[in-house]
Parts: structure tokens; C-alpha cells; sequence
């Protein structure tokens, strides 16, 4: 694993001296609603990977050569914040990153999460998802994916982490009120 922030005060000085961050975790974490606040405390373009990288209208996936040339080009700008975990872009994302948020708060706090935010799309349209891919209640796939994240993936996002990005510091933050902290810390430093 590359450099673990522990230091919520150190985190949030790396974290207002960052021109791009990558926002990882598991769905349902409250990464993307993170991510946002970040970018607008820090003025940081926010970068949603399933609007602008994964999905096309009706729930439709990018191919993996598109997704791969579309992150290719965003790294290359100077400010970014991306908010989405796909390991399998770490070789592209993290060679450009100043600094990985990872958001890994408990399974269940990420299934309640999943369902608070469907009851409040449902039928609609959200903003961090691309247009036309309208918000449904989630299936047998997605909660199996949420529930097996720390066995199945997180591992692979460790390996990825410690592959591309040795020397990128890594925050990790465990609950709602790290988050918040690391928000009203970072915001008072900006």
C-alpha cells in the first residue's frame, strides 16, 4: 500500500495543495457527494467517471478502449478532481495524482446509502450520472457487488494503488464524520 495519511490535519493540508485527486470507494459511500464539496471548496473541476467516462444515454457502457482515451485526455489537464474507483484506469489515473481519497465506510453504511439515494432519484435523472441513464432501485448485482467489496475488490484496488501510485499519498477516510472533518479542516486551510 503506498503512503497512508493518518494525520487528519496533514490530510487536509495535502489535500488544499492538490491540483488533481482521485475519489475512490465503494457505491454508496458518499463519494460522489465528497467529491463535490471538495470541488467546490477548492474550485477544482469535478470529474463524475460514470457521466463523463463510464455510461452513454439508456445505460449504455463506453467500450474499454473509449473510456481508457477519454481518461487519457483528462489527466492531462492541469486541476481535476475525478470521482470514480475502476482500478483498471489506476495505470493512466495515478502516474498525474497529487493525492486518493478513499472513502471506505462499512458495507452496510454503503447498502443504506445505495437505497437513500435511489428513493430520492427514482425515475430521475442524477447529477453525477450521465444523461439518460435514468435512477432505478438497485439489483441482486449491484447490492452482491456493494456487500463483496471489501473481499472481492478492495484487495485489486490495494494491489493497483501500490502498483501505479507508490508514492501518492492515500486518505482514508472510514466514516461520515472523517469526511466532515476533513472538509471543515480543508476549508478552513483554503
Amino acid at each position: 500500500m503506498p503512503e497512508l495519511v493518518n494525520d487528519i490535519h496533514r490530510a487536509a493540508r495535502l489535500l488544499t495543495s492538490a491540483r488533481r485527486i482521485c475519489v475512490i470507494g465503494c457505491s454508496g459511500g458518499g463519494k460522489s457527494t465528497l467529491s463535490q464539496k471538495i470541488s467546490t471548496a477548492l474550485n477544482l473541476p469535478y470529474l463524475s467517471m460514470d457521466r463523463e467516462i463510464f455510461w452513454l444515454p439508456g445505460w449504455v457502457q463506453r467500450s474499454r478502449a473509449e473510456q481508457r482515451r477519454i481518461i487519457s485526455l483528462i489527466v492531462q489537464t492541469d486541476r481535476w478532481l475525478m470521482d470514480g474507483t475502476n482500478p483498471s484506469s489506476f495505470d493512466i489515473r495515478l502516474p498525474r495524482t497529487d493525492l486518493v481519497i478513499w472513502v471506505r465506510l462499512p458495507r452496510w453504511r454503503c447498502l443504506v446509502g445505495v437505497y437513500r439515494r435511489a428513493s430520492r432519484h427514482l425515475g430521475r435523472h442524477r447529477p453525477e450520472m450521465a444523461e439518460g441513464c435514468v435512477e432505478r432501485w438497485p439489483d441482486r448485482e449491484f447490492l452482491s457487488y456493494i456487500w463483496n467489496f471489501e473481499k472481492r475488490f478492495a484487495p485489486r484496488v490495494s494491489h493497483e494503488l501500490q502498483t501505479h501510485g507508490p508514492t501518492v499519498p492515500v486518505v482514508m477516510l472510514k466514516s461520515h464524520s472523517e469526511m466532515a472533518k476533513l472538509l471543515d479542516l480543508a476549508c478552513i486551510a483554503a
